[in-house]
């Protein structure tokens, strides 16, 4: 009788205890992140490697992809709940299509770090001797495919905007000579250009009214998002921390040196000159007007949206706002 007691008090206290640290198991999210090794979409691993998201119950399972097109398609399938840095007029395009994704989040805003290049010994100069050339972006629907397009447009070049995948394919082909002006963001290619390797031609900060409009955004799909808006709001607490951290702890750019494999000078460079902390607000969508005019004129949408479908599109929560 004591036997069947003992083991009944045991078994009891293997049920207290597998509850208890069910309960304390962090809740987990699945984060589709554009090119690996890029600043913005390295935020969530350099995080959680640091502990910082384990701060705050969450724990991340990360996939990376080429560019706004595949997180958009892995985010609207339901495969994934967080999309990172998707370009905003894509997601536009998406939601006027009835794909169910929601803004959750701005994360870039300006444009400051997208810049093009070509080879060191191209004719080109500068981007008013595009015509004729071939210009790279990533993905349809990606910020650098706005970049190029506002780019090609601002100095009025007939040149060919071409989707060439993440940054180090786009690299190959520049360098192979199948495409004449590649695209970047910082601090891709910073190294390449200190070593002499390429040349700058152009930024997409040359276009005047992209400086205040937010161009990526962090979106979720709806029924994920209504399954786990706590969690999300957890995470983009933990994505703000780990922000402050990267711009004032020196001990991150190792960290990141070590993840990405980019040169200290050329992430200080980036951090510096092309993205400030500041630009990766995730408060608010900047530029609404603009941007839906944008989406307009490059076909993504036929018509601007309606207040009611901007009101269910974009739902950045109080407490998920702010630095």
């Amino acid at each position: 009788m004591r036997y069947k007691q003992l083991n009944k008090a045991l078994l009891a206290g293997v049920l207290v205890l597998a509850t208890a640290a069910q309960s304390l198991a962090a809740d987990k999210l699945k984060i589709i992140a554009a090119q690996r090794g890029n600043w913005e979409t390295a935020i969530p691993e350099l995080g959680q490697n640091a502990g910082i998201f384990k701060k705050h119950d969450v724990d991340l399972d990360i996939l990376y992809t080429q560019g706004t097109g595949e997180t958009m398609q892995l985010i609207v399938s339901g495969a994934g709940d967080l999309g990172l840095s998707v370009g905003i007029l894509g997601v536009f395009g998406a939601y006027a299509r009835g794909a169910p994704v929601r803004v959750v989040s701005a994360v870039s805003t300006g444009l400051q770090e997208s810049f093009f290049y070509v080879r060191a010994d191209s004719p080109v100069k500068t981007f008013r001797d595009a015509g004729g050339k071939t210009v790279a972006y990533a993905t349809n629907g990606s910020s650098t495919q706005i970049a190029a397009l506002s780019m090609i447009k601002l100095y009025g070049v007939d040149a060919k905007p071409v989707a060439t995948g993440d940054a180090n394919a786009t690299f190959t082909q520049v360098m192979s000579g199948q495409v004449d002006i590649g695209w970047s963001t910082a601090p891709f290619q910073l190294d390449a250009m200190e070593r002499g390797e390429v040349r700058l031609v152009g930024s997409a900060f040359e276009v005047p009214r992209v400086r205040g409009e937010t161009s990526r955004v962090v979106i979720a799909n709806a029924k994920n998002l209504g399954e786990k808006r706590d969690v999300i709001n957890r995470y983009l607490r933990g994505f703000r921390e780990t922000l402050d951290w990267l711009y004032s702890d020196p001990a991150a750019i190792t960290r990141y040196k070590e993840f990405s494999g980019i040169s200290e000078s050329a992430t200080r460079r980036m951090m510096k000159d092309f993205i400030p902390k500041e630009t990766l607000q995730t408060a608010e969508v900047k530029g609404l007007k603009e941007n839906m005019e944008d989406a307009i004129q490059f076909k993504f949408i036929a018509a601007p949206l309606g207040e009611a479908q901007i009101a269910e599109l974009i739902q950045i929560q109080p407490g998920a706002k702010g630095q």
